[in-house]
């Protein structure tokens, strides 16, 4: 087998079909001594590795570091779902903040909407874009808001690409008669996320970035000016930092760990569907309105990729596969006994509010994450935008900023059974 099938990422479990269907994943040296930059990044996915590019393609020395692999956390084992706008649809953001700061937001996931698919084509990165979208719900009685989504995307936000699925549109569209009705949504889709990942990194290498893996930061200081991250293998200097390290932020920076918290995200790849063209004969990406999002699509040679298994803890389940397996065949009966070939997990940072979580966290240094499983678009322009900040070229950043983020309750002993209680409970209300 290539190393890319057999190689088993330290943070999170399984062996993910995107690892097997990759193609070339080169490897990157780990730091060899102390460096001095001008910017210092921890944290290689999406968020890290755009800041690293964008501010070395303008002349900025940057030095990246990343603890596993690139590819090994969220953002090379994700849903691969764009989506739109914001966590939350924008009228519920909208009656929180008001109407012009919610259709700011809302313009800036579209502007991260159009970045990325521009950023693939430019530099030849090949996603495997698919379009479409469908959000569907598992409960009657949210029709209403459904078709009321729809009209409010067009008519306020300027988004004609929605459309309401009445209950037969929706069963039609999905091979399933699981779901009462949703929005079809055409002006998004989903990618390869690992392919992105695997390009991002080799873009930013040729762009002039010094980018490391196996490299993980075991402190970071801010004193005199300068910002030192320490690694097992070497200090880094530098005039100011990101962390980006979402879910993984540990123990690293007490800021961050307090705003974002981390849940298990489980992923499973049937074998492909040639038996059953009924499911997604459209080839749109699903996501249904359970609090405990389920997330599916038929990709690549046609075989359904599933997610929505949970965990509330850092605990992995026994058997990813079973787990996964279940929840398939409450939509697609038909299903029940399909072969799973790939099941994998990984961590999602979340925030109280699920929306990211921007802060100077110590002078000089910014943390971002927290994207609460939105992350896909937003996170490779929240990188971005990091580096324009940098360069003085944007404030847009500022929007995230302003949000009020309130950090976990429970204090950091708490925190933690605290937040498996909540979401717990939550996830009960989905079955009633």
């Amino acid at each position: 087998m290539a190393l890319q099938e057999t190689w088993q990422s330290p943070i999170a479990p399984g062996l993910s079909w995107y690892q097997a269907t990759v193609g070339e994943r080169p490897t990157y040296a780990a730091l060899d001594g102390s460096r001095t930059a001008d910017v210092a990044i921890i944290g290689g996915g999406y968020t890290g590795l755009q800041a690293a590019y964008h501010l070395a393609k303008a002349g900025v020395s940057v030095v990246l570091i990343e603890a596993c692999r690139f590819g090994d956390g969220a953002s090379g084992r994700n849903g691969g779902q764009l989506g739109t706008g914001q966590r939350w649809w924008p009228e519920e953001i909208e009656e929180k903040i008001g109407y012009e700061r919610s259709k700011a937001l809302f313009d800036l996931a579209e502007a991260a909407k159009r970045h990325l698919i521009d950023f693939a084509r430019e530099h030849q990165i090949e996603i495997d874009y698919v379009p479409g979208q469908l959000n569907v719900a598992h409960k009657a009685s949210y029709k209403r808001d459904y078709y009321e989504n729809a009209e409010i995307a067009a008519e306020r936000y300027g988004y004609p690409h929605i459309s309401f699925m009445d209950e037969k549109e929706t069963q039609e569209r999905l091979g399933s008669k699981r779901f009462h009705c949703g929005v079809r949504d055409v002006g998004t889709g989903h990618i390869h996320p690992l392919k992105l990942l695997v390009g991002l990194a080799r873009v930013a290498a040729n762009a002039g970035a010094d980018i490391f893996e196996m490299t993980k930061a075991t402190a970071i200081r801010q004193s005199g000016g300068k910002v030192t991250i320490e690694t097992e293998r070497g200090v880094i200097t530098a005039e100011r930092a990101l962390i980006a390290c979402d879910a993984y932020i540990d123990g690293l920076e007490p800021v961050t760990a307090s705003h974002i918290m981390p849940i298990r995200s489980f992923i499973g790849a049937t074998a492909p569907l040639d038996r059953y063209p009924d499911v997604l004969p459209g080839g749109e990406a699903v996501a249904d309105s359970r609090f405990v999002v389920r997330y599916f699509r038929k990709f690549g040679d046609g075989r359904l990729l599933f997610g929505g298994r949970e965990a509330y803890t850092a605990d992995n389940p026994r058997d990813i596969s079973e787990h996964i397996r279940r929840q398939i065949a409450e939509i697609y009966p038909a299903l029940k006994n399909i072969d799973i070939t790939h099941a994998w997990g990984g961590s999602v940072g979340i925030t109280m509010p699920r929306q990211p979580f921007v802060r100077e966290v110590m002078p000089g240094v910014i943390s971002i994450g927290g994207y609460s499983g939105h992350g896909v678009m937003l996170s490779n322009y929240c990188g971005k935008l990091y580096a324009e900040t940098v360069l003085g070229k944007s404030g847009d950043l500022d929007l995230f900023k302003s949000l009020d983020i309130p950090a976990f309750p429970g204090g950091a002993r708490m925190r933690a059974p605290l937040l498996f209680l909540a979401l717990s409970w939550f996830a009960l209300r989905d079955k009633f």
